[in-house]
């Protein structure tokens, strides 16, 4: 059977939609990973990202059961949702791969604040550093946070700041989810462009007068 067959068309969805699958999967991990930092999670694109990653799960597991099935109406809903989270995918890819590392500061400087002692501690313990950033507009700040500062590395006076192995950590995270996520975010046009075809394919074994 020719390539524009009905059974190329149905193969060629079925395999884009594991591929969808997998992508999904994908993005979710590295979200997830790019969360493992408590303060990263202020980040709310990263929870964009889990979120597009999580709906791209769950339209192409749809789009495989109506690939299979040949099935209108699935076929129809996965389009539209498809399109819809293309759109989404794209500009949450782009946010990520646009965030620079003034606006990441901002942010975990923002949250930094807002966080109790006891939360900034568990932080310092875990990262084994201690304070957010130490510069000249938040000295008082590190100061005082070096002093309540229980991290393994203190006695030794050899700590990083926080700030900077957070930024490293959330940098590589927005860095790889922009990447990935706008590359495949360009495959799902074409996901929707073979729905549209084979859903107006006519299924050989079925009935002549069966609905398109």
């Amino acid at each position: 059977m020719v390539c524009g067959g009905f059974t190329c068309s149905k193969n060629a969805l079925c395999s884009l939609n594991v591929v969808y699958i997998l992508v999904g999967l994908l993005l979710i991990g590295v979200a997830v990973w790019g969360k493992e930092f408590g303060i990263v999670s202020s980040i709310h694109i990263i929870g964009g990202v889990i979120a597009v990653g999580f709906f791209l799960l769950l339209i192409a597991i749809v789009g495989l059961i109506g690939a299979v099935h040949h099935h209108q109406v699935m076929l129809f809903f996965y389009m539209v949702i498809l399109f819809l989270v293309f759109l989404v995918q794209f500009g949450v890819s782009c946010s990520c791969l646009a965030m620079n590392q003034r606006q990441q500061e901002t942010l975990l400087n923002s949250t930094w604040t807002l966080m109790s002692n006891n939360t900034k501690g568990e932080l310092e313990s875990q990262l084994n550093c201690c304070g957010l950033f130490n510069t000249s507009l938040s000295q008082q700040q590190f100061v005082k946070d070096m002093f309540n500062c229980t991290a393994r590395c203190k006695p030794s006076n050899n700590c990083y700041t926080c700030g900077d192995k957070m930024l490293q950590h959330a940098t590589e995270a927005l860095k790889i989810l922009g990447g990935v996520g706008l590359f495949f975010s360009f495959t799902e046009i074409l996901g929707v462009w073979l729905a549209v075809r084979y859903r107006n394919q006519k299924d050989p074994r079925a009935n002549p007068s069966a609905f398109l």
